[in-house]
């Protein structure tokens, strides 16, 4: 849902940091492999100390490459499949760096399994989530749906519960049960946006099968008619 918002929304704010990014020479991929290394850092040095605050400003000023690299590629006139394919891969590798983040905390100093386990969770119900899009594409169904909670969804209120969590460093109180709601509420969406997409392939597979169906039903019926007058013509 944010996606088709935020994503239109923060693409114009840095198409002129994107143009001067194309100006100094940096190409997109360069960007792409810099902000998923950026992201991996804040998630898998800071989260698993403890430094949920810190961390989270460290994702937050690399996690927009992946907006960055999209908009130079275009504005030079670069997209490529090999684009698509490495900012859709790295994506996967970015996000599941965050949730490990997190599932190393409470598996560490933060000791609680169950929150560790939800972490988890979390990390590969989104990894599945995206998986099932790409597959469903992959096999010629458009795939149709606005999942409840999909990448940017889960980015946004993970990251921003994981950073006012990390306040309860500076002596906020009980600022901290943010971050274990946010997990319950990202893995609970993730499990309903993965039920939503499933339905949707399976409606849309029986579909397609049903008009492939009707379309060899139909050239069967033309070439028995087509058949039956050369025979007359005979």
């Amino acid at each position: 849902m944010l996606n088709k918002y935020a994503r239109a929304f923060f693409t114009r704010v840095l198409t002129p940091f994107a143009a001067l990014l194309l100006r100094l020479g940096v190409s997109p991929d360069a960007v792409t492999l810099i902000g998923t290394a950026g992201v991996m850092a804040g998630a898998l040095v800071f989260f698993p100390m403890g430094e949920f605050f810190w961390g989270t400003i460290v994702i937050t000023l690399f996690v927009f490459s992946d907006l960055v690299d999209g908009n130079m590629a275009r504005q030079a006139g670069i997209s490529s499949r090999w684009g698509a394919f490495l900012d859709s891969t790295l994506d996967r590798v970015a996000d599941g760096a965050i949730f490990a983040g997190f599932a190393l905390w409470y598996a560490g100093s933060g000791d609680d399994n169950i929150l560790c386990a939800v972490s988890i969770f979390c990390l590969a119900s989104g990894q599945v989530v995206s998986y099932t899009k790409a597959r469903g594409e992959s096999i010629g169904l458009p795939v149709a749906v606005n999942g409840l909670v999909e990448r940017a969804e889960r980015l946004v209120i993970s990251l921003v519960a994981a950073g006012l969590a990390g306040l309860h460093a500076f002596g906020v109180p009980h600022i901290d049960i943010l971050l274990p709601i946010a997990l319950w509420i990202v893995a609970a969406g993730s499990l309903v946006t993965l039920i939503q997409r499933v339905v949707t392939v399976r409606r849309e597979s029986a579909e397609a099968d049903a008009a492939a169906a009707v379309s060899a039903a139909d050239g069967s019926a033309a070439d028995g008619s087509a058949e039956q007058g050369s025979g007359a013509d005979r």
